[in-house]
């Protein structure tokens, strides 16, 4: 198998990262594109009580074991499979599985802080950058932490105004204009509606697949 084509995936929370990467996805056969979140890298996976939680900042670079993320990435490149534990965000009531990450012609790596890590950042053959408006990412954040993680409105707020903003203008947004390709996500898009830009995106995917 020829070298792996990486390309990788940041935007602050709320843009809409992971609807992009399952078009991305379902653009092609399982055993064509294989992704790596940066989720899956939070160097302490333990559970903490909603007090905890609601004060622990897991919007700060330094709490991502960013050495193994990029000794898997490249043990990937080198057509090794890697296994990592799934992080369950705090969830006691999700039991964490074993992923296993297979080699294929194309690496989507995907997470908040993917272009600000030079280990992982020189990695990258293709930087995609999903770029949202304020408002939409605060309400999208909102919808998920309550629907997915049970977390309070009042949590939410709190996290969103001290951690998850200025991480975005911290460690984010200055590194927008490096990115090789920005994709908007405004809009509610149908299930059988595709963006142009995710059209784009897929033809070039493809050309590097065959």
């Amino acid at each position: 198998m020829k070298t792996p084509y990486f390309i990788g995936i940041t935007g602050g929370s709320g843009a809409g990262k992971t609807q992009i990467l399952q078009w991305l996805k379902n653009s092609c056969e399982p055993e064509q594109i294989c992704l790596v979140s940066q989720d899956d890298y939070y160097d302490n996976n333990k559970t903490y009580t909603r007090e905890e939680n609601k004060l622990k900042n897991f919007d700060e670079p330094d709490i991502f074991d960013v050495k193994q993320f990029a000794a898997d990435l490249q043990k990937l490149k080198e057509g090794q499979i890697v296994t990592r534990q799934e992080y369950s965000f705090n969830n006691p009531a999700h039991v964490p599985k074993m992923l296993e990450f297979h080699p294929a012609p194309v690496i989507l790596v995907e997470g908040i802080f993917v272009f600000h890590f030079p280990e992982i950042s020189q990695l990258l053959d293709l930087k995609i950058f999903v770029d949202a408006k304020e408002h939409l990412k605060f309400h999208r954040r909102i919808a998920r932490d309550q629907r997915e993680r049970g977390f309070s409105l009042e949590d939410i707020l709190f996290k969103y105004t001290n951690q998850v903003a200025p991480a975005f203008e911290k460690y984010i947004e200055p590194y927008r204009h490096e990115a090789d390709f920005i994709v908007p996500n405004n809009i509610a898009y149908q299930p059988h509606e595709t963006p142009a830009a995710i059209e784009v995106l897929v033809a070039f995917l493809k050309s590097k697949i065959i």
